[in-house]
């Protein structure tokens, strides 16, 4: 029997309440406040998270460029800004040694930059657009992308109270469809609503090189008094990461007993074991990080994937109804690994297409095609070209990729070669059986003794992120074929979820039944919304979709 769904309408909708769908809300209605020739449209602003910021997690250190563009006077409006930056520092380090580096690189220079809660940010920035009028929907998830004769024409929201088979519950509740005139989607990394129109409209992604990402482990720390100054901070590469792998740490100085701690990880990684949270947590045991830690307590935890790929993996930005702003879009600075500026920026470029599209009332591809013209001329394709080779530069390992990007510094961001074929990150990945010829040893994952004080397990930090689901609900980790699970990825792969996913989720545990003993069991109401599954997954049969609406983490001064 069909469902029968209720029909919104409305002229926008905005998927995702970042900081890229927050500043295109606000800058529109900025623009047509001051234009008496153009009525206010009404724009939908939805967010899965239960509230604004409860899902945004970044290092992280902001150049305040973009918010001083969207809202020059953002500090007298008392925006949550926690340290300005103080000082920098760069270390490589080996297991047991640590070289500080007597320089700084020029994009590791965070003079003028300021340290920030993204939670905290994010959600100031909802205050500010819920002053211009605007409602913001938290709670309301997106669920399927409605695409009719090539054109998108809105969404359907999730479907609630249903069980773990899918059948409808006494509190049964289903999705709606929200029709819209343009839908924006400004849902962060890897969104499902974004792999859908990937997959259903294949100009968006034509001629651009596949997205690489990395998985970014992060916890905060209250330390003792002295050990660090506010505004102080810290970047490393080297270990605990091999040279032929991509990735490095961070400590950010909050206050002067306050610490962003993190890690991240190349999900273009050949080592089936890679262990993104592993690898967090042994990078705490160097001397460089444990000086500083030990004897604080942790407080928060959080994941996420982050698109590293930068200006060549960015996609189309536009289509008939459709844009494309943030994360969603690949604007991050992979030099800087910076992209809340971007991101508040693509939400601006976006705004000032929609404000045009809105006075022909046209919002076809063709009308929409200044989105893509207006960031072409601006400082944001700048910075991103400027990075354009770098992620690629470490194809061949650190080495190469520091004598690259030290090359691109003289070149414009060109370096030895131009737009660098590479594959989408799960093609990296070898089975056991090629990792063993290619290197002569088995894959490995850090081996640690887990105290749950200094050192945590992954249950443990789940706990600290906050994470919330209703266990009665189908999973949002799908899985199209447990036979490839318990078979051949099983032989030939080592089943590497059960690595790679920083909140254990995937476990495999004993059954008899199954051809190598072994059965997937999944934990969904485990989930930090990171992604890293959907991504690195060798088989790609693992799809991440939204969960009930207000699920999730619920980020604290993340």
């Amino acid at each position: 029997m069909e469902i029968e769904r209720e029909i919104l309408e409305t002229d926008i909708a905005i998927v995702g309440a970042g900081p890229a769908g927050l500043a295109l809300a606000y800058r529109l209605a900025e623009l047509v406040a001051k234009d008496d020739s153009v009525e206010m449209p009404e724009i939908l602003i939805l967010e899965k998270g239960g509230y604004v910021g409860s899902h945004s997690l970044s290092g992280a250190v902001m150049d305040p460029k973009g918010i001083a563009e969207l809202i020059p006077d953002f500090k007298e409006r008392g925006v949550p800004l926690e340290a300005e930056v103080t000082s920098d520092s760069l270390y490589y380090l080996s297991e047991n040694r640590s070289i500080k580096v007597p320089f700084t690189p020029p994009s590791l220079h965070n003079h003028g930059n300021y340290i920030v809660s993204l939670n905290k940010f994010t959600g100031w920035m909802g205050e500010q657009v819920e002053a211009k009028g605007i409602d913001i929907y938290a709670g309301l998830a997106g669920s399927h992308l409605i695409v009719e004769g090539g054109k998108v024409t809105g969404l359907q929201t999730v479907d609630m109270g249903l069980d773990k088979e899918g059948n409808q519950k006494t509190n049964f509740e289903p999705g709606s469809i929200v029709q819209a005139k343009v839908t924006i989607l400004c849902e962060g990394v890897r969104g499902s609503l974004t792999r859908q129109a990937f997959e259903s409209i294949p100009e968006l992604m034509a001629d651009r090189l596949p997205q690489n990402y990395l998985t970014g482990v992060k916890e905060i720390w209250e330390i003792p008094e002295g050990r660090v100054k506010a505004g102080q901070v810290i970047h490393t590469f080297g270990w605990p990461q091999p040279h032929s792998e991509y990735g490095g740490g961070w400590m950010y100085a909050m206050s002067e007993t306050m610490v962003s701690v993190g890690y991240t990880v190349g999900l273009n990684s050949p080592n089936p074991a890679n262990d993104p949270h592993g690898k967090f947590q042994q990078y705490k045991t160097h001397t460089v990080i444990k000086d500083i830690l030990q004897g604080g307590t942790m407080l928060h935890y959080g994941a996420k994937a982050i698109p590293d790929g930068g200006y060549y993996c960015m996609p189309k930005l536009y289509h008939d109804g459709l844009m494309l702003c943030g994360d969603s879009a690949g604007f991050l600075n992979p030099l800087r690994l910076k992209g809340i500026h971007l991101g508040i920026k693509s939400g601006i470029l976006a705004a000032e297409a929609l404000f045009e599209a809105l006075k022909k009332d046209d919002f076809s591809k063709e009308s929409l095609a200044g989105y893509q013209e207006g960031f072409e001329n601006s400082w944001a394709k700048e910075e991103m070209y400027q990075s354009r080779n770098f992620h690629a530069s470490f194809k061949g390992g650190l080495i190469p990729g520091l004598i690259h990007s030290a090359i691109q510094t003289l070149t414009n961001g060109k370096g030895l070669f131009e737009r660098r074929v590479n594959y989408a990150d799960h093609e990296s990945m070898l089975n056991i059986r090629e990792y063993r010829q290619r290197f002569g040893l088995e894959p490995e994952r850090p081996t640690l003794k887990y105290d749950n004080e200094y050192l945590f397990d992954k249950l443990s930090d789940v706990y600290k992120s906050g994470t919330q689901h209703e266990e009665e609900q189908p999973s949002h980790l799908v899985i199209s074929d447990y036979d490839v699970c318990h078979t051949i990825c099983a032989e030939e792969f080592g089943n590497p979820c059960q690595y790679f996913c920083p909140a254990q989720v995937y476990e495999m545990v004993d059954d008899e039944t199954k051809p190598q003993g072994k059965r997937l069991q999944l934990t969904p109401s485990n989930c930090v919304h990171c992604k890293t599954c959907d991504i690195a997954d060798p088989y790609q049969v693992i799809r991440w979709v939204t969960p009930q609406g207000g699920e999730g983490p619920n980020y604290t001064n993340m």
